[in-house]
């Protein structure tokens, strides 16, 4: 009999923005496979015979491949186990989540989602900002800064992202933003465009830094810092 995989949404990092369900299926979990960010505080209170396995991906580190970490997932439910499968952030939103539940899907395990707090929320909720405005934001994206081999995606729609009634936000952007700014600027969009460089957020070491779209993609080039990072830009409320 195979067993059951949750796949798990921890949010960006702080305990507290677990949901209630994430944190009970943690606790009852007979092994658990997770991303590295921010996942520390959250694994403190398990069963003492829960395994635990990290296969979280970090840019610029080795890290295990999508292949093997499906694989894993089989393999582990295959035994007739709870297994969570805990992400960062909320699992659906640029969270490899597709091809881990294709595996499962085709090895024939049954699974569930809990989603969670996705970053772009919580870096809002950190610098009392809304993520939407009333007249000036009535439209929300989430974007991928990076592709499958680290580029900024070649196939980017310019006439949405350059929007000025758009809050953007930008996943695992900081070493494409750069370009990415270049590309919006020729699109239309005003250099003194509202930007935010959220690190670290919901964590101790969280960082907010307001500039501009120009400013900010001028100190990011070039820059080597390994933090975790999203990038807001748009109409952003003081």
């Amino acid at each position: 009999m195979s067993g059951f995989v949750h796949f798990v949404s921890s949010g960006p990092g702080d305990p507290e923005l677990l949901t209630l369900k994430a944190a009970r299926l943690i606790k009852e979990a007979d092994a658990i496979l997770y991303d590295d960010l921010g996942a520390a505080p959250i694994l403190e209170d398990l069963k003492p015979e829960a395994e635990l396995v990290g296969v979280g991906k970090r840019a610029g580190r080795p890290s295990p491949k999508q292949e093997h970490v499906s694989q894993l997932l089989v393999d582990y439910a295959s035994q007739g186990i709870k297994v969570v499968r805990l992400k960062s952030g909320d699992c659906g939103i640029f969270g490899r989540l597709e091809e881990e539940t294709t595996a499962l899907r085709a090895a024939g395990i049954p699974f569930d989602i809990v989603p969670g707090v996705t970053t772009a929320s919580a870096a809002a909720a950190a610098a009392n900002i809304p993520l939407t405005r009333r007249m000036t934001a009535r439209r929300l994206q989430l974007v991928t800064g990076h592709d499958v081999t680290g580029a900024l995606p070649e196939q980017l729609n310019l006439a949405a992202l350059a929007d000025p009634m758009a809050t953007t936000a930008v996943y695992m952007g900081k070493r494409t933003f750069a370009k990415m700014v270049d590309r919006l600027i020729s699109a239309g969009m005003p250099p003194e465009t509202p930007a935010m460089l959220c690190e670290g957020v919901s964590k101790p070491e969280q960082e907010l830094t307001r500039s501009t779209i120009r400013d900010l993609a001028d100190s990011l080039e070039g820059a080597d810092s390994t933090q975790p990072a999203l990038i807001l830009y748009g109409p952003l409320a003081d």
